[in-house]
């Protein structure tokens, strides 16, 4: 799973037959939600060797040592089955000190690779590298790691808490699954780090010019930066500020080829100068955030590799920087249940003591 990716995309792309997809993912659907994939996540097809390909199997691994099926048993009959090797599941604790990228930090301090860019694009809903992160800040990261019966390491699950400091700011955050089965995360207050549009839509970017007067690098005279560039290499992923739809994906002259996204509330976001489109974004196509919509390029007028995004209100142009709307906070038996979580997870903590990992209750 690329991000932007869904189950039935991957099967389309494959070439599986709409309504054999729709089938198959039926029969997955009381195991499984396949709306809980997540970028990374490992998606088997087997198809028939036949001239026209037919769907035989879905075979989806949600967590280390758990592997889901869906096989066709004869005609249109489907049958999933949930299959859930003999493991163990243990918290492990990370920490460490910044000096350069947060991602190097992490994965020197022994996060995996995958957990720690899934980390930072939570964090981007709360924090600005380009101005938070600084060298000598903190971090500590609890994750699970799952271990077979000889005690070897199938994998890793999900990161479950994170503290940092940052400037001297500390921030803790927690990841917490609500009555209705939907996961967030969430701050020490219980209130979600999800904002309705994400800080920075790319990773690892630096901003080469805000919002505001400047004099333009090519042009020569002053004139209104409507948005803020960040520079990045050239195919860095850009991704969808907020859920929204596409309004056009089209070269759109200075700005290169360009992407118009239309938002709740009069909001229109734009991704200019890329090098790409992503796939399938087109006029009218529906996007969640996080959806990877086109690729840093530097196309149009352009001095070099770099992402030019903006707001726009009921056609206004307002600071990026500045437009980023809270969400929803915790209340009554969910936000008691989130407080017992993190007492137990507190107290667990505490029993690590200087060891790296400790075993948790059974899933």
């Amino acid at each position: 799973m690329r991000p932007g990716d869904t189950l039935a995309r991957l099967l389309d792309s494959a070439g599986v037959d709409a309504a054999e997809a729709h089938a198959a993912v039926t029969a997955l659907a009381p195991l499984f939600r396949p709306g809980d994939l997540r970028p990374g996540d490992e998606i088997g097809i087997r198809l028939s060797p036949d001239e026209a390909p037919a769907l035989l199997e879905i075979e989806i691994e949600p967590q280390p040592g758990r592997t889901i099926r869906v096989r066709r048993q004869d005609g249109q009959t489907w049958q999933a089955e949930d299959t859930l090797a003999p493991r163990s599941r243990f918290v492990v604790r990370a920490a460490g000190t910044v000096d350069g990228g947060l991602f190097p930090a992490m994965t020197n301090a022994g996060v995996p690779p995958g957990l720690a860019l899934s980390l930072i694009r939570v964090l981007g809903h709360q924090v600005d590298f380009q101005r938070d992160l600084q060298p000598g800040d903190r971090f500590t990261i609890l994750f699970e790691r799952y271990r077979d019966g000889d005690g070897d390491i199938l994998g890793h699950g999900q990161v479950l808490h994170a503290e940092l400091t940052l400037s001297g700011r500390a921030l803790a955050i927690w990841r917490h699954k609500d009555r209705r089965g939907a996961t967030d995360w969430y701050d020490s207050d219980g209130r979600s780090l999800r904002r309705t549009f994400l800080r920075t839509p790319l990773d690892g970017a630096r901003v080469t010019s805000r919002f505001g007067m400047r004099s333009h690098p090519i042009l020569g005279f002053n004139r209104m930066h409507q948005g803020i560039d960040f520079g990045a290499p050239t195919g860095t992923p850009v991704y969808a500020a907020a859920d929204g739809v596409v309004v056009s994906a089209k070269n759109e002259g200075g700005y290169g080829r360009m992407v118009r996204l239309r938002h709740s509330g009069g909001v229109e976001t734009r991704y200019a100068h890329l090098s790409r489109f992503g796939r399938g974004i087109a006029s009218g196509r529906r996007v969640r955030q996080g959806d990877v919509i086109g690729a840093v390029g530097s196309t149009g007028l352009s001095t070099g590799p770099h992402l030019h995004y903006e707001v726009a209100v009921h056609g206004r142009p307002v600071n990026p920087g500045r437009h980023i709307q809270q969400t929803v906070r915790l209340a009554g038996q969910d936000l008691a249940t989130f407080r017992t979580a993190q007492r137990q997870l507190a107290r667990l903590t505490a029993s690590l003591g200087t060891r790296e990992e400790v075993a948790m209750a059974a899933d």
